[in-house]
């Protein structure tokens, strides 16, 4: 009896640990490799465009546009460029868990090649999404049209595979409208431009307000977000913030280090901030998220009337909340002075560098930064 007892008992594998919060050096496959089956909730990728232009671009004042020569996007031709699509693409698969989902974004350089073999590979386009920049750079040839977007494609791991959407909280970010595929958003710059000695230390930084959205979107608290082309760290960045684990895979030294010191100065939001609006029978709408998503109002902002009588607090997803009250600022606002009806734009102060001003000047900043 005792050695049939014997032969029942299993030995358990231990868990193999992720490697949160690092940055894994050299190629990203063989980085890939080095990570379990199905451990990963989401990757975001960013990888060389393969931009293929035949030669420099300059200004006109003769200065090289960034990106264009960087060896790091060179490569020798379109089946070497798709044999590494394939295998990164092949990884992301395997470390990807059943529910999780990809994120890729490129040019017309190299959007239309990646999208065909993610496919052949058995993703499932869930959307793709224009991000339609509101500064692009001109075309300086003047020979073709500004190239004003870039491609994401959004996929799961098939047709039947479930995925996460945080619908409800992206409509919040909307002003109480649904998100649509086409997002305006400005290029990365100012104070969000990462620069050593005056020049960029990445030709292509992706804006934070791209990846937050992509974030508040797709993933939990607590889950895990893969960067297989890490640069200088903004899906770490951004990760922190909202209370996800990241892990970066990259092999430029020099984006490396600019990316540990970027993430490390990064403050995580506090629980009640990280909330979101979840069903539309749980809570009430919000708005003006794009201000929280651009980072001119901070979740964890402190907001209130002229009176200073309520004071309330902004949420990751532009909502607020006052003691247990949680609304939009029109609806939250209407709902404190039971009145019918509420402008929380001019209703919603703020203070700033030490003045007070209606939350309305803010949108007014954001409109007048991002109007060109």
């Amino acid at each position: 009896m005792r050695e049939a007892s014997k032969a029942r008992v299993k030995t358990i594998a231990k868990p193999v640990e992720l490697p949160l919060g690092q940055i894994l050096s050299g190629d990203c496959v063989e980085a890939m490799r080095s990570l379990p089956d199905n451990s990963i909730d989401l990757v975001f990728a960013d990888p060389p465009y393969n931009l293929q232009l035949g030669g420099d671009l300059n200004r006109p004042d003769g200065s090289q546009v960034d990106a264009v020569t960087d060896h790091w996007d060179q490569f020798d031709s379109f089946k070497i460029y798709d044999d590494f699509t394939r295998d990164w693409l092949t990884e992301a698969r395997r470390i990807l868990k059943p529910d999780g989902a990809l994120w890729v974004i490129g040019s017309y350089h190299n959007i239309f090649r990646v999208g065909a073999i993610l496919q052949d590979l058995g993703f499932w386009i869930l959307n793709d999404v224009v991000w339609r920049k509101s500064n692009p750079m001109p075309n300086f040839k003047g020979t073709r049209f500004t190239n004003a977007h870039e491609t994401l494609i959004w996929c799961s791991q098939g047709e039947k595979a479930k995925y996460h959407f945080n619908y409800r909280a992206m409509k919040t970010l909307n002003d109480e409208l649904q998100m649509r595929s086409d997002w305006v958003l400005p290029i990365c710059g100012g104070q969000e431009r990462l620069k050593e000695g005056g020049t960029k230390v990445h030709p292509t930084q992706k804006p934070e307000a791209l990846l937050y959205r992509v974030m508040l979107a797709t993933t939990e608290k607590g889950d895990v977000v893969l960067d297989p082309f890490f640069g200088t760290g903004t899906t770490g960045a951004v990760a922190k913030r909202l209370g996800r684990q990241w892990i970066g895979c990259e092999r430029e030294s020099v984006y490396t280090d600019a990316a540990l010191k970027r993430i490390e100065k990064e403050l995580p939001l506090d629980e009640s901030s990280l909330e979101t609006m979840q069903s539309k029978r749980n809570a009430p709408k919000v708005a003006f998220g794009v201000l929280v998503e651009n980072g001119y109002i901070k979740p964890g902002t402190e907001i209130f009337d002229k009176k200073r009588k309520w004071v309330a607090k902004v949420r990751a997803d532009g909502s607020l909340i006052y003691e247990k009250q949680v609304g939009s600022i029109h609806g939250l606002g209407k709902e404190l002075q039971g009145a019918p009806s509420c402008n929380g734009w001019t209703f919603w102060h703020i203070e700033r560098d030490g003045k007070i001003e209606a939350v309305d000047a803010v949108r007014q900043l954001y409109l007048l930064a991002t109007e060109d």
